[in-house]
C-alpha cells in the first residue's frame, strides 16, 4: 500500500516547496489519509479504470486513488506542485508511478486529454468548483461519474430538486448531465488549512440529458435567464432572450409552463421545452451555435 500524507508530512513538503496554501486557487489540503482513503472507495474506481483529478495539491487523494489501481491525471493549475507532485509519488508509492501523468494546467482550459477519462474524483477548489464541475462533464462526455468534494452549502444547490429553497442555476445544469445526491459531509479538520465552511461529497452519475431539438447552450441561456431575478415570474425574467414578455408568454404557453411560473419549481425538461419554443419562435438572443 501507498505511504499516504499526514499533516507532518503535509507541512513539511509545503515548507520545502515554499508552497503554502492560496486563497487565490482555493487551496485547502486535505492532511488525513482516512479521508482519502474513503473518497477514494466511494468513488468506486479501480484498476484500469482512467481517473481524472483536479487540483491534487500536495497528492494526499492522488495516492489514495494510484492505490486502487486506477490510471489518474491530474491537473494542477499551481506549477511548483505540479512539478512536485510526480516525485511525491515516486518517493510514496513508487509502484503506481508510471499510472500517474501530471498536467500544469488550469482545469478550465483543458479541452483535450490523451486518454478519455471515466471519471473524475477530486477535491475541488471552492472558488471554481462549480464551474470546474460543469466544463469538465461538457467537454468530457467519456465521463460516466463524477465525486467531488465541494463546499457544504454548494453541494446542497447541485443536488437541490425543482422547488427547493436551495434549487438554482447550477441545480439545473447539473441535471442537464444526470442525476447528483450527497455522498458524505468531510469535517473541517481533515483540511490544512482548516476551512471557515463544511464540506462535503457529491456524487453525479451521467445520464440522458433531456430530448429537445434545442441546443444545450440554448437550454443554458434559459435557465441563466430564469434565475437571474428570482423572484420574477417567467414571462418577465424570460422578456430578453425571447424577445418580450409576450412573446415569452407565448413560448411559455407552448411549452406547458404557466407564465406565472418561476424558475424555481421548473426541472431541467421544462427548461428544455421553453427554450425549444423560444428557437421555434426565432429569437436571435439565443445562442445559435451547436451544442451538446
Amino acid at each position: 500500500m501507498a505511504r499516504l500524507l499526514g499533516p507532518t508530512d503535509i507541512r513539511n513538503l509545503a515548507a520545502s516547496l515554499g508552497a503554502m496554501p492560496t486563497k487565490k486557487w482555493g487551496q485547502n489540503f486535505v492532511v488525513d489519509a482516512g479521508t482519502v482513503r474513503r473518497i477514494a472507495r466511494a468513488s468506486g474506481v479501480g484498476p484500469g479504470d482512467q481517473v481524472l483529478e483536479i487540483g491534487p495539491g500536495l497528492g494526499s487523494l492522488t495516492l489514495a486513488l494510484l492505490e486502487t489501481g486506477a490510471d489518474v491525471t491530474a491537473i494542477e493549475i499551481d506549477p511548483r506542485l505540479a512539478a512536485a507532485l510526480p516525485r511525491t509519488i515516486a518517493e510514496r508509492a513508487p509502484e503506481d508511478a508510471e499510472r500517474l501523468t501530471v498536467i500544469p494546467a488550469d482545469a478550465l482550459t483543458v479541452r483535450e486529454l490523451a486518454a478519455p477519462p471515466q471519471a473524475v474524483v477530486a477535491n475541488l477548489p471552492y472558488n471554481v468548483g462549480v464551474p470546474i464541475l460543469l466544463h469538465l462533464l461538457a467537454t468530457f462526455p467519456s465521463i460516466a461519474r463524477a465525486l467531488v468534494m465541494v463546499q457544504a452549502e454548494v453541494a446542497d444547490r447541485l443536488c437541490a430538486a425543482p422547488g427547493s429553497r436551495t434549487y438554482g442555476v447550477p441545480s439545473a445544469k447539473c441535471a442537464w448531465y444526470g442525476s447528483a445526491r450527497r455522498a458524505g459531509d468531510i469535517g473541517r479538520a481533515a483540511f490544512w488549512p482548516v476551512p471557515r465552511v463544511d464540506s462535503a461529497l457529491v456524487l453525479l452519475e451521467r445520464g440522458d440529458p433531456p430530448r429537445t431539438t434545442a441546443t444545450r447552450d440554448q437550454v443554458f441561456a434559459v435557465v441563466d435567464a430564469a434565475f437571474a431575478q428570482r423572484r420574477k415570474a417567467l414571462r418577465g425574467a424570460l422578456a430578453d432572450v425571447a424577445g418580450s414578455p409576450a412573446a415569452a408568454e407565448e413560448a411559455l404557453r407552448a411549452a406547458g409552463v404557466d407564465p406565472l411560473t418561476r424558475g424555481e419549481q421548473l426541472g431541467i425538461a421544462d427548461f428544455a421545452r421553453i427554450a425549444e419554443a423560444i428557437v421555434a419562435q426565432g429569437a436571435a438572443s439565443l445562442p445559435q451555435r451547436r451544442g451538446a
